[in-house]
């Protein structure tokens, strides 16, 4: 049985994020074998009156990265946006940050 925190890693902050909210979009960083299902369950369970409409999920690809002589490459990690339904309640975290 997965745990809702292992699901939901954190929250994405980023201007686009944060332009979504007036659309009731949420935009979260997710486990890498999470499904859309899960992560549904897991937002309505963390956060108290959400329902949600439809989940989009995001496969963000490792990139190259150098530190002088060092070659290496950041991780891949999964993006989920998340939907919420017109009469759900809005995630309080996101409120205070427009």
């Amino acid at each position: 049985m997965k745990f809702v925190q292992d699901i939901i890693r954190r929250p994405l902050i980023t201007e686009r994020s944060m332009d979504l909210i007036g659309e009731k979009k949420y935009t979260f960083e997710v486990a890498k074998n999470a499904t859309k299902p899960e992560i549904a369950k897991a937002v309505e369970a963390m956060f108290e009156g959400t329902k949600v409409k439809a989940v989009n999920t995001i496969s963000m690809k490792s990139k190259p990265k150098r530190l002088r002589y060092v070659e290496g490459r950041t991780s891949a990690w999964k993006k989920a946006i998340v939907t919420l339904t017109e009469d759900s309640k809005t995630i309080e975290f996101f409120e205070g940050m427009n």
